[in-house]
C-alpha cells in the first residue's frame, strides 16, 4: 500500500513539474514572441534568447555577420527584451537624425537601474534628462568646454604628461595609467575644480576601478543579471564585483561633493559641482527636474567617467598604432617639425596647418572604434524604419562598427589608412560617416572637449618622443571588449627626440 501511495505521489510531483515546464515555455513564447512586422533575426531559445549565439568578446563583429544574413536592420534577444540593431551609415542617420525624437530615450536595464536608477545625464529620460543636459552644456561651456580659454590648461597637462614619459628614460613601460590620469585631470578641473598628481595612489585606484567597471558592464555576468535580475539580486557571484567597483567610485564623488558643500560660494562658483549646488535652490519646487544632491552625485559621475574613459582609451590606441605603423609616425613627426618646430608646443591654431596629423587622429578614432555598439536607445513611440515597425519602448542599438567600417562609405575600411581623411591635394577632408561620438539628440556632449584633447595630447607627444615597441616584441592590435573597446595592456619605449 505504501509503495502504491509513493507511486501516485511521484506521478503527481512529476505532473506538477511537467505542467510548470509547459506553462513557463508557453509564457515565455507569448511574452517574447516577435511583434508583428518586426525585423528578422536568429531564432532565440526559450528563456536565454540568442545568448547561445553570441560571443561577448566579438559581439560587434557578429552583428556585422548577422547583417549579412538578415539585412541592415535585424533583431535579437539577449538581455531579456528584444533588441533592434541598425547597421550602416544611412540607416543609423535616418533613425537618429531624421527621426531623432523617436529614438531619444535610454532603455531601462536592471543592472543600470540598480547602479544609478534613472539619475544622471546618461541614463535619464524625459524632462529630467533635458534639464540636466542643458545645464551641463551651459555650465561646462562657461568653464571653457569647446573654447580656446581651456587650451592653456590642456597644454599645461600635456607638459606634465611629457615629463612623466621622459622620466621613464626610454625604458619599456605601459603608458595607460599616465594617459588616464592626464586626460582625467582636464575633466577634473571642469567638474571638481582641481587636478591630481600622477603619483596619487588614491586617484590611480579610482581610475583603475572605472576601467574595470566599464569592462564589466558589458560582460556576460552583467547580461545574465539583466536577463534574470530577480535571481542575481539575491545570490553572490562574480556580478557583485561590478557593484563593488562602482560603489568605490561613487563614494569618491560623494566625498568631493560634501567638501564642496562646506565651502561653496554661490556668487563665485569654481566648477560644475558649485554651479549645481547653487542651482538647486532655484529648482527646489520642481523635484522632477533632478536638481538634488543624489542626482548631483550621478551627474558628476557621468561627466567624470565619460570625460575620462573614451578619450584616454583613444590616446592609448593612438600610441599603439604609432608603434605598429612606424612609417605613419614618421610622417606625423615630419609635418610637426616643418610647421611647429621644437621650440614651442603645438596649439589648436596649428591644426589647419597639420592636415596629415589631423587625418591620423581621425583615423585612430575610426579604426580604434572605441564604442563599437554605441549606447543603447529606445523608441518613444511606434516607429517605421524601412519596411519594419518598431513598437514603443523597444531597445535600439545603432551599430557604430557598421558605420565606421561601412564598405559603401570608406575606400579601405578594414585598413588603417589616414588617406580616408585627405583629398587629392593632401588637405584634410571631413567624412559624413565619421561618427565616433554618435549622432542625433544623444550625441556626446563632450565632443568638442575630446577633439581638443586628442589633438593637443597626440601632437605634443609625437613632437617630443619617438615611440617603439620593446626590443623583440611585436605590437598586437588585439582588444578587450566592454562598454568600450580597449587595447590589451602593452608596453612601449618613449625615446626623446
Amino acid at each position: 500500500m505504501t509503495s502504491i501511495l509513493f507511486i501516485f505521489y511521484w506521478i503527481d510531483i512529476k505532473s506538477v513539474f511537467v505542467f510548470l515546464a509547459v506553462f513557463l515555455l508557453i509564457y515565455d513564447f507569448i511574452k517574447n514572441k516577435r511583434p508583428k512586422n518586426f525585423p528578422p533575426g536568429p531564432r532565440p531559445l526559450p528563456f536565454i534568447g540568442n545568448l547561445h549565439h553570441l560571443d561577448f568578446n566579438n559581439i560587434h563583429l557578429q552583428f556585422s555577420e548577422f547583417a549579412e544574413t538578415y539585412g541592415d536592420i535585424f533583431s535579437i534577444q539577449f538581455i531579456g527584451p528584444w533588441v533592434v540593431v541598425l547597421n550602416g551609415h544611412k540607416l543609423v542617420r535616418e533613425a537618429y537624425v531624421l527621426q531623432g525624437e523617436n529614438f531619444v530615450d535610454r532603455p531601462s536595464l536592471p543592472v543600470f537601474e540598480d547602479l544609478v536608477g534613472h539619475n544622471g545625464v546618461v541614463a535619464s529620460n524625459g524632462y529630467s534628462w533635458k534639464q540636466q543636459r542643458r545645464f551641463a552644456l551651459h555650465t561646462l561651456r562657461n568653464f571653457g568646454l569647446g573654447k580656446r580659454s581651456l587650451e592653456p590648461s590642456i597644454l599645461q597637462e600635456c607638459r606634465y604628461l611629457n615629463e612623466a614619459f621622459a622620466n621613464e628614460q626610454g625604458k619599456p613601460f605601459d603608458p595607460q595609467w599616465l594617459i588616464n590620469n592626464a586626460v582625467a585631470n582636464i575633466i577634473c578641473l571642469l567638474v571638481f575644480g582641481e587636478r591630481y598628481e600622477y603619483s596619487s595612489d588614491e586617484f590611480q585606484s579610482l581610475l583603475k576601478n572605472i576601467n574595470e567597471g566599464v569592462l564589466l558592464e558589458f560582460g556576460i555576468w552583467s547580461q545574465l543579471y539583466n536577463m534574470f535580475p530577480w535571481l542575481f539580486r539575491r545570490v553572490p557571484g562574480p556580478h557583485r564585483r561590478l557593484f563593488h567597483v562602482w560603489k568605490e567610485v561613487i563614494d569618491f564623488v560623494k566625498k568631493i561633493i560634501e567638501d564642496h558643500r562646506v565651502d561653496c560660494d554661490p556668487s563665485s562658483p569654481r566648477d560644475y559641482i558649485d554651479c549645481f549646488l547653487a542651482e538647486m535652490g532655484k529648482w527646489k519646487d520642481d523635484e522632477a527636474s533632478g536638481f538634488d544632491i543624489e542626482n548631483l552625485c550621478f551627474c558628476t559621475l557621468d561627466l567624470f567617467v565619460a570625460g575620462t574613459e573614451t578619450t584616454s582609451t583613444t590616446v592609448y590606441w593612438a600610441l599603439l598604432y604609432m608603434i605598429a605603423y612606424p612609417e605613419i609616425q614618421r610622417k606625423v613627426q615630419e609635418e610637426l617639425d616643418q610647421v611647429v618646430g621644437s621650440s614651442r608646443q603645438p596649439s589648436l591654431a596649428d591644426r589647419e596647418s597639420l592636415p596629415y596629423t589631423d587625418a591620423v587622429i581621425h583615423e585612430i578614432q575610426r579604426f580604434g572604434n572605441i564604442i563599437p555598439l554605441n549606447l543603447a536607445r529606445c523608441t518613444t513611440k511606434e516607429t517605421q524604419i524601412g519596411d519594419y515597425t518598431i513598437p514603443k519602448g523597444t531597445m535600439v542599438m545603432g551599430n557604430l562598427t557598421s558605420v565606421l567600417f561601412d564598405e559603401t562609405e570608406w575606400e579601405t575600411p578594414h585598413t588603417f589608412n589616414p588617406g580616408h581623411f585627405l583629398d587629392a591635394e593632401g588637405k584634410f577632408r571631413k567624412r559624413e560617416a565619421f561618427l565616433p561620438f554618435s549622432i542625433g539628440k544623444r550625441v556626446c556632449l563632450g565632443e568638442q572637449l575630446a577633439r581638443m584633447e586628442l589633438f593637443l595630447f597626440f601632437s605634443s607627444l609625437l613632437q617630443r618622443f619617438s615611440f617603439s615597441p620593446p626590443l623583440g616584441v611585436e605590437p598586437s592590435l588585439e582588444f578587450r571588449f566592454g562598454i568600450t573597446r580597449t587595447p590589451h595592456p602593452y608596453q612601449l619605449c618613449a625615446i626623446p627626440r
